[in-house]
């Protein structure tokens, strides 16, 4: 298994099939990206030629079965979930997956600024210089958390702040602002573990909001200052930029599978029809439904469909959504920046698919509010442009500059900062 370890980017940042189905033929000029889903598993694989548009050449995509709030909690269901959409994945594209870019998520990440200062001995910073300010930067963590990216905002190269790349600038004194995500130890092993039970290769585990933002967010938003909420079945990611960095990351746990909890609960129907219910009537707002409204509800037991005002569906939507809503004004709020996101908001992820979501959110926040859709792609666009492959479009994007070393200061040539990837290897390795 190969890792990149932090993950940094230029500033600004960073079955067996049926004997009539074709044979499978291995290729190493794939890049494909796993999300790990609470809802779903979706694969997406890319030809490794790609350039700024995507050319998508497989999508597979599965019910997840073994994960709870992002987090893996029944290895052999969240395997045969990920082999499931390989496989459909495998079919489309014609050719065998060994190797992906993996997504994490959950309520166990992490996001920290933190801040670095070396002296420069030479005069000139070399590459030496730039990676013992980055290892000046790092905190002291927890046995159980490991790092899982180190994002740098800005260099200072003496006096002179707002430094993108400060290699070769004449300098006595080198400092760095840093964004530092840490996870958990254990849910980052249980991701590989199922990877590599699925006949996989994890070429680099991915923060998946940092994903998200690849594919929704353009770079004059992240300069200017953006809030990335990207609400998924069990968490919701928020991620805030500012000058072209991330400032801040919090994860809450609290998603769509919320809202479909609340409406079995408040309609008195399985969970099961709660979702369909959800997917076909359910809207954020109740002012989008109009008094006669009627849906068809069915009973817990089998018992016969009844009557109900839809108008009550959009209540208990809008309560939840408030709250979540709300819960990410406070987080904003508790942060620096909440005063500098001239971009307003952008949400992603399936549950924000839900109309007026962006309406209620810009009337909860205050902001400018729209929904994130991945741009960019060249091929089946039909089969991805949603929000709801956001984080899936990001990963396969990510795998794609870090194979065209775009996620390197210091040029295709050199790699930088190799101290964290060794180290989760040798955590890997241990555990295994």
């Amino acid at each position: 298994m190969a890792f990149t370890g932090y993950g940094i980017q230029p500033l600004p940042l960073i079955y067996n099939f049926e004997a009539w189905m074709p044979t499978k033929t291995k290729s190493n000029n794939l890049v494909v990206g796993l999300d790990i889903g609470t809802t779903k598993i979706c694969a997406i694989a890319v030809n490794g030629d790609s350039r700024e548009n995507l050319d998508i050449v497989g999508v597979g995509t599965t019910k997840s079965d073994g994960l709870r709030k992002g987090v893996v909690v029944n290895i052999d269901r969240t395997v045969r979930s990920i082999k499931k959409a390989l496989d459909e994945c495998e079919l489309m594209c014609g050719q065998q997956i060994d190797a992906v870019y993996a997504g994490i998520a959950g309520h166990h990440i992490r996001g920290q600024n933190s801040r670095g200062m070396v002296t420069v001995y030479n005069k000139v910073v070399q590459e030496d210089d730039i990676r013992r300010v980055i290892d000046a930067a790092q905190v002291l963590i927890p046995n159980d958390r490991e790092i899982l990216h180190i994002l740098p905002q800005e260099f200072i190269v003496d006096d002179q702040d707002g430094v993108q790349n400060p290699l070769e600038m004449a300098a006595t004194r080198l400092e760095v602002n840093v964004h530092i995500v840490t996870g958990s130890v254990t849910s980052a092993q249980n991701i590989i573990k199922c990877c590599n039970q699925a006949g996989l290769d994890v070429e680099d585990i991915v923060l998946e909001p940092l994903a998200s933002s690849q594919a929704v967010l353009s770079p004059d938003e992240q300069e200017v200052g953006v809030i990335l909420l990207d609400i998924g079945g069990g968490t919701t990611d928020i991620t805030i930029y500012s000058e072209g960095s991330i400032v801040h990351t919090a994860v809450l746990a609290l998603g769509g599978n919320h809202l479909t909890h609340d409406i079995a609960i408040g309609l008195g129907t399985p969970l099961a029809e709660a979702e369909e219910i959800k997917h076909e009537h359910g809207v954020a707002m109740t002012e989008m439904v109009g008094e006669d409204e009627m849906i068809d509800v069915p009973n817990v037991g089998g018992w016969t469909n009844r009557k109900m005002k839809k108008k009550v569906l959009a209540e208990i939507i809008e309560a939840r959504f408030i709250e979540i809503f709300e819960l990410i004004a406070q987080e904003v709020e508790k942060t620096s920046y909440h005063n500098l996101m001239a971009s307003g908001m952008v949400i992603t992820g399936g549950t924000c698919i839900m109309p007026g979501a962006d309406r209620l959110a810009h009337s909860v926040l205050n902001l400018p509010v729209r929904v994130g859709y991945p741009e960019k792609i060249r091929n089946l666009q039909e089969l991805v442009y949603s929000p709801k492959y956001a984080t899936s479009v990001g990963l396969v994007r990510f795998g794609i500059n870090s194979n065209q070393g775009k996620l390197n200061f210091v040029g295709d040539e050199t790699k930088l900062f190799h101290k964290v990837s060794r180290r989760m290897k040798d955590w890997m390795q241990e555990f295994f």
